[in-house]
């Protein structure tokens, strides 16, 4: 073992996930009368205790609308909103908290680009460049943009073992690509794209990037000035947050050039039946109420995820994923789908005939939670020449012990269907 091997053995050593798993609630039931071994982490994270209570108290004391009330519930709503943006921009490491926009999630991030720089940007014969791997909600607004404008959608190739071939992609940049969108890890694969050298090559040529970064977020440090990227998107609940609350980060001059994406609410400044003028950075793109509890219950995720150390989340999760391929590959008759040599703790797999609604509905039986379907990843499916495959996706509080107990389960769908 190298000694970088051996840096990240000692690290994932000292991270103690069975004690983690005390402070997630939902972890600690039983599912028909089995231990819940929770494995869909890919789809949805499990939520700390300091995050649920983060929005109770939320709810049961600082209730109010933020921004605009001169009470003291909405000043402290207010500056907790705020600081949870501030906690984002630390996190990623954006150059200002202006460059920090709240929305729904990964999904809304990315249309709101697409809406707004897009439409902007974007003409009859152009061309965006996403790639073979890329989730639905990084297919689908690109879709519209192009259909609307007249515009091609072009599509990064990638070998069998799930990377994407650059060489292909270089020849695939050329001065009708407006913008290119590309995941910085595929949740159906778990390949960790080239994000970095990605946009290099693109921005030698002058095209902006939008990188989908919600598969990302939970499991690496992310450095938005370290990537150059100039669109950043991810979800709150995909890293441990409550569900309808995101992050769009954008370079700040491109977001100050670009048009809003929907009216009312905190994204004006002034308005007549005449004109309109609209607010300042973030606000711009913040319309209407915002989700307050969820923003905070995001900051209280980032807190969580913070103390406990990104690096050390990732030396856990490698090993992890590393015994958990071996101990998959030694289940007979069971393929793996998607091995690239850079890879996040997802496990997509085919076993023998057995469809994977049919794996899915056994495991349930034995407690054991995965994902089973296209995965919001239809043309990458097709691209393998699968329908479905199985999907395990870990997450930090997950053990040696929930493999060993997907192994077990593994061999009872074997039994079932011979």
């Amino acid at each position: 073992m190298s000694t970088t091997a051996n840096s990240v053995s000692a690290v994932a050593a000292g991270f103690d996930a069975a004690q983690l798993s005390k402070d997630f609630p939902a972890l600690n039931q039983l599912v028909h009368g089995k231990p819940l071994v929770y494995l869909d982490n890919a789809a949805t994270s499990q939520k700390p205790r300091s995050v649920i209570d983060a929005i109770i108290r939320f709810y049961e004391e600082d209730c109010s609308n933020i921004h605009r009330g001169v009470h003291l519930l909405s000043e402290r709503a207010t500056k907790a909103y705020e600081e949870v943006r501030l906690a984002v921009q630390q996190f990623i490491h954006a150059a200002s908290p202006a460059e920090v926009i709240f929305v729904r999630g990964a999904t809304e991030a990315i249309n709101l680009v697409a809406q707004s720089y897009g439409r902007t940007h974007v003409q009859a014969g152009d061309a965006v460049l996403i790639s073979a791997m890329e989730h639905h909600s990084n297919i689908v607004p690109w879709q519209i943009l192009c259909e609307e404008k007249g515009a091609k959608l072009h599509v990064i190739p990638m070998n069998d073992r799930g990377e994407l071939l650059l060489e292909e992609y270089e020849k695939l940049l050329t001065p009708e690509t407006k913008l290119v969108a590309v995941a910085h890890v595929s949740n159906a694969l778990g390949t960790i794209n080239p994000v970095r050298q990605i946009i290099r090559m693109a921005h030698e040529r002058g095209i902006p990037v939008l990188v989908d970064g919600a598969q990302a977020v939970p499991h690496l440090q992310v450095d938005v000035q370290d990537l150059d990227c100039d669109f950043y998107a991810f979800s709150g609940h995909k890293m441990y947050g409550p569900t309808g609350i995101g992050i769009l980060y954008g370079k700040q001059r491109l977001l100050e050039a670009m048009p809003p994406y929907q009216g009312g609410g905190d994204m004006i400044s002034s308005v007549t039946f005449e004109k309109t003028t609209y607010n300042k950075l973030p606000y711009k793109f913040e319309a209407g109420t915002p989700d307050i509890a969820g923003a905070i219950g995001l900051g209280a995720a980032i807190d969580y995820v913070s103390r406990l150390g990104l690096d050390a989340i990732a030396a856990h999760e490698h090993e992890l994923l590393v015994h958990a391929t071996e101990a998959l590959r030694q289940v007979p008759g069971l393929r793996l789908v998607g091995t690239a040599k850079e890879k996040a703790s997802v496990l997509s797999f085919l076993f023998g005939d057995v469809h994977p609604h049919d794996i899915g509905t056994i495991l349930d039986r034995e407690g054991i939670a995965i994902r089973t379907g296209h995965h919001c990843a239809q043309p990458l499916m097709r691209r393998l020449g699968v329908a479905a495959t199985a999907r395990a996706s870990l997450a930090f509080y997950n053990r040696r012990e929930d493999v060993d107990v997907l192994v077990a389960g593994l061999h009872k769908v074997r039994e079932v269907f011979g």
